[in-house]
């Protein structure tokens, strides 16, 4: 049994029960054997399984008082990944879905999408079980303030910077920063997302949308291609999905549907995105809504059906695992050229492996989706130093960012023979900085 096999097979068994950190793992490893066959040193010193052991788990209970007076609990979680190259950086999610194995996963990933920046920044998530939809403003203050009253112990702009996640946008990050000044008497940049009146950075809310975009933008360049014409479908509706859309209309392509946990909605004649801006950011509803203001267009319940529909360009930005082997083998058979990730694994190891067999270009999450971070990073240069850059400014540096992890892992890809396979590039191109860091720190 290889090295890698026998730290993957020990990682399993030591974290029963932990299926999304089992997935997340197996397709990191799998890919770094070239890597660690030049490295026979990594072995000697078990950089492998310190690699993938976090170096810090917080768990806590998390107390509140709804609106009827009843006392709520919930659980809330801090991984904190590795922090060989910077401070753990990381977004908290807020969802029923999360759990141990799921911020572990994410954690995990994190590490290697932080590195791939180029940005001094180590890999993080939180998070927990609360679910915001359907609670009032004050509902969330109480629980954001409860979060934060254990959270800021473990955290600060040094040590670890949390950012939003899935259920965590502008106001829940307002509530967490104001309870962290509070308690710390201190206005810092311990959180990034934060309001532009308060500490944020412009292009902050669009970056993980654009980033995804521009990676995109860069490897159909590569091949003579361009957004242009291009029939696009995006999954999700949040953030991500609505800035990916509206940077790929402003290139020329025409994106046909967009969904949300319910149901997608089918536009043959282009999503209308003020549309879907106004039920999602403003009025925080579901897209349903959006076939009956557009004449021409039609709801569906479920999912799955949206990966039936013909693309050329395919951008998953909802959640974990929502492409699976079959839903994947219908975006081939349809036609799609394109598959990049603005959600955190939302392909299942059989999907990824669909993909790469029928030569399409995939783009994996953590390069992908990389521009959120990446200006989260920027965010905290700016705090650092006083600074308030111009949108164009900070969307410069998020494009030069993103279009250079493109060819940073497809040069690593040919290096290392693999070429064409952006997973694999990207695995290697961010393990080769942490392993390098963590060699030079000896063994901690």
């Amino acid at each position: 049994m290889s090295y890698l096999e026998r730290v993957l097979e020990n990682l399993k068994k030591n974290n029963p029960n932990e299926p999304e950190f089992h997935q997340a793992a197996t397709e990191i490893l799998t890919t770094l054997a070239p890597v660690v066959e030049k490295h026979p040193e990594y072995e000697a010193v078990a950089l492998l399984e310190r690699f993938v052991e976090p170096e810090r788990v917080v768990m806590f209970r998390v107390p509140w008082v709804d609106d009827k007076g009843n006392v709520r609990v919930n659980k809330g979680y801090r991984v904190q990944f590795n922090s060989a190259i910077g401070p753990y950086k990381g977004g908290l999610r807020f969802h029923p879905s999360v759990n141990l194995s799921i911020i572990k996963f994410l954690g995990l990933e994190q590490i290697l999408k932080n590195s791939l920046t180029g940005l001094p920044i180590g890999g993080g998530k939180g998070g927990s079980d609360f679910d915001p939809k359907g609670k009032s403003d004050r509902e969330i203050m109480a629980f954001c303030q409860s979060f934060m009253t254990e959270l800021y112990r473990h955290i600060g702009a040094d040590t670890d910077v949390p950012a939003g996640d899935i259920g965590v946008g502008a106001r829940e990050i307002g509530y967490l920063f104001g309870q962290y000044k509070r308690i710390r008497n201190e206005h810092v940049g311990v959180l990034t997302g934060r309001g532009l009146s308060y500490g944020g950075s412009l292009v902050r809310t669009e970056a993980t949308g654009y980033g995804l975009i521009y990676i995109t933008q860069e490897a159909m360049k590569a091949r003579g291609d361009s957004f242009d014409g291009k029939t696009v479908i995006i999954s999700g509706s949040g953030n991500v999905a609505i800035y990916a859309c509206e940077k790929a209309q402003s290139l020329g392509a025409k994106v046909v549907a967009m969904y949300d946990s319910d149901g997608y909605v089918y536009d043959p004649s282009g999503i209308r995105l003020d549309v879907i801006k106004e039920i999602k950011e403003v009025k925080r509803g579901r897209i349903s809504g959006y076939a009956d203001k557009v004449h021409g267009s039609k709801y569906n319940e479920g999912c799955k059906g949206m990966w039936a529909i013909p693309c050329d360009v395919a951008l998953p930005c909802a959640t974990q695992n929502e492409i699976d082997g079959q839903s994947a083998a219908l975006l081939v058979k349809h036609g799609v050229k394109y598959v990049a990730e603005g959600a955190n694994m939302p392909s299942t190891l059989d999907a990824i492996e669909v993909f790469q067999k029928s030569g399409i270009v995939f783009l994996p999450a953590k390069a992908a989706n990389a521009g959120g971070v990446a200006t989260s990073a920027l965010e905290m240069a700016q705090s650092s130093g006083r600074l308030f850059w111009s949108f164009e400014e900070v969307d410069k540096k998020l494009k030069d960012i993103m279009v250079n992890i493109y060819h940073n892992i497809d040069d690593a890809a040919r290096e290392f023979g693999r070429e064409g396979d952006y997973s694999a590039g990207a695995n290697i191109v961010g393990f080769i900085k942490v392993a390098e860091a963590m060699m030079a720190h000896g063994v901690v």
